[in-house]
C-alpha cells in the first residue's frame, strides 16, 4: 500500500495534468515505443519550440487527468507506452510535428487526441495535421472576406468609367454641333 506522502504527489500530478488538459484546445496521444532518447529529445525541442507540451505518463494518471478534464472517450487507448502532447493556442502546431515524426520513426505511432474537449481517432488527427498554419488560415479568411470588397470596387469603378465615357461622348457630340 502506497504511504500517504506517495498518493498526495499523485493527485497532485494528476490535478496538475488536468488543469493542463482542461487548459488545451488540443492533445494528441502516442505510443512512444521503439524511439531512441536522441529522437525523444529532438521530438521534445520541436514541441517546445512550437509552445506545445508534452509528457510520458502513466495511463491511470493519464485516464484520471483526463476524466477530470472532462474528456470521455479515450480509455480504449490507454494502453502500452502512453505519451501525450497539448497546445492551448494552435491546433495544429502538435499534430503536424507528432504525424511527421510518425513517418519518420516506425514504432511511434497515434492513438488518438482530443479538440476543444472531444475525443477524435487518429485519422482526425491526421487530418489536424494536413490544415495550414494559423497565418495561412487567417489569410485565406480574410481574403475571402475582402474578395466581395474588391468585387464591388471593380463593379463601381466600371460604372464610374461608363458614366465618364458617355458624358465624353455626350461632350464631343454638343462640341461638333455648336
Amino acid at each position: 500500500m502506497p504511504s500517504e506522502k506517495v498518493l498526495a504527489e499523485k493527485k497532485q500530478y494528476v490535478a496538475d495534468l488536468s488543469k493542463e488538459l482542461k487548459a488545451a484546445c488540443t492533445g494528441v496521444i502516442v505510443n512512444y515505443k521503439g524511439i531512441s532518447v536522441a529522437d525523444d529529445t529532438k521530438l521534445r525541442k520541436q514541441l517546445r519550440e512550437s509552445g506545445d507540451g508534452y509528457r510520458v505518463v502513466k495511463n491511470t494518471m493519464l485516464g484520471r487527468a483526463l476524466k477530470e478534464a472532462g474528456i470521455e472517450g479515450l480509455d480504449a487507448v490507454l494502453e502500452g507506452t502512453t505519451a501525450i502532447a497539448y497546445s492551448t493556442d494552435d491546433y495544429v502546431s502538435g499534430a503536424k510535428i507528432l504525424s511527421k515524426f510518425a513517418e519518420d520513426h516506425k514504432g511511434f505511432e497515434i492513438k488518438a487526441g482530443f479538440v476543444d474537449g472531444g475525443a477524435v481517432d487518429s485519422g482526425a488527427i491526421a487530418q489536424l495535421a494536413k490544415l495550414p498554419p494559423k497565418e495561412q488560415l487567417l489569410a485565406l479568411v480574410l481574403g475571402g472576406l475582402n474578395a466581395p470588397i474588391s468585387g464591388f470596387v471593380t463593379v463601381l469603378n466600371g460604372t464610374l468609367k461608363g458614366l465618364v465615357v458617355a458624358l465624353n461622348a455626350i461632350a464631343e457630340k454638343q462640341a461638333a454641333d455648336a
